[in-house]
Parts: structure tokens; C-alpha cells; sequence
């Protein structure tokens, strides 16, 4: 996925790049939208303008993210490998995600989601800082880590400052961009 180099986050072909759309959410401890939203604004605000933040809660949201990160660093998660020996992963809206899991319950429960229940499931323990500071450098392209993927618990570690180092994150200036 080829970027312009705006400051939008628009792709060669005028398109809003995903990888933009995790940076903002990590800058704002918002998700990003995976649907379609009404982009229609209320009559009393300017769509220049959009609706007032709420700084307090976007802090608290971003100490959550936080204090969430720094817990994943502690804690020792379970990754799937493939018949190649190599973590299991998947690719979403232009970021290859390493699937971790906090326990064998999850792993589990992700094994009988893809109808895959029947067969052995080898995985690594790897402490979540190496994984982050080491394993996701090493894959090459953009990256993050999805835990527990497939749960109600799930949460997912975008590529970005503050997550993983600053030469792979993608909102770093020129992060990421010689992966491609």
C-alpha cells in the first residue's frame, strides 16, 4: 500500500490509507471505525469543526491504552505457530496481525471458531515486550498483535508510537515506509 506522504493519510489514489486510520486511534484512544458511519453533522456543529472533544476522556482512554500496553509487555502470551514452524497471522486493512493468545482456553476457543479443533496446535510462550520490540520488527511489514482474536476480549495492538518501536510505526515520520 503505496502513501503519499500527506499529512491526511491519503493513499496514491486519493484514498484514506487504513494505516491512517490506526494511527488516529492510537493519537486519540478512539477504534478505528470498521463500518460505515454517518458522516452527517448535528446542526448546531460546523463539519470543520466537528463535535467538541472531551480532553478528559480521551486522556483517560489514552492512560487506559496505556496501562493496557504495559501490561501486554509483562505478560508472558501464547503464539500459534504454523507447519513452518513461523507465528500465525493474519492480514486486515493493509497490517499483518500476530494472533496471541492470553491462555489455552483462548487459543482454544479460536481453534474450534475456525472448525480447526481436531488438530494439534503447537505455540511459543514469548513474553509480550520481545514479541513487540523483536518479533514484530522482523516480519517486514506493517504489524501489529492481535490477542485473544475471535473473543469478546479481544484486543488488537496497532503498529504505532508508543506500541511498538519507533522505526517500524507508521505514524512515526517515515515509520514504516521503507517496509513496503
Amino acid at each position: 500500500m503505496a502513501n503519499d506522504g500527506g499529512a491526511n493519510g491519503t493513499t496514491g489514489s486519493g484514498q484514506r490509507s487504513r494505516l491512517a486510520d490506526y494511527a488516529e486511534a492510537a493519537r486519540t484512544g478512539t477504534p478505528p471505525a470498521t463500518e460505515t458511519v454517518n458522516t452527517t453533522a448535528p446542526d448546531d456543529v460546523s463539519p470543520a469543526e466537528g463535535p467538541p472533544e472531551d480532553s478528559a476522556s480521551v486522556t483517560a482512554a489514552r492512560r487506559e491504552f496505556a496501562a493496557l500496553v504495559g501490561e501486554f509487555r509483562r505478560t508472558a502470551v501464547l503464539v500459534p505457530l504454523d507447519e513452518d514452524d513461523v507465528p500465525l497471522t493474519g492480514d486486515h486493512g493493509g497490517v499483518r496481525w500476530i494472533y496471541t493468545f492470553t491462555d489455552e482456553e483462548a487459543l482454544a476457543r479460536f481453534a474450534m471458531a475456525r472448525g480447526q479443533q481436531s488438530r494439534e496446535w503447537a505455540y511459543r510462550r514469548v513474553l509480550g515486550a520481545r514479541l513487540l520490540d523483536v518479533g514484530v520488527p522482523a516480519v517486514g511489514v506493517p504489524c501489529g498483535v492481535a490477542v485473544d482474536v475471535g473473543s469478546d476480549e479481544a484486543v488488537l495492538l496497532p503498529p504505532v508510537l508508543g506500541v511498538v518501536p519507533e522505526d517500524v510505526a507508521v505514524d512515526a515520520d517515515g515509520g514504516g515506509e521503507e517496509l513496503r
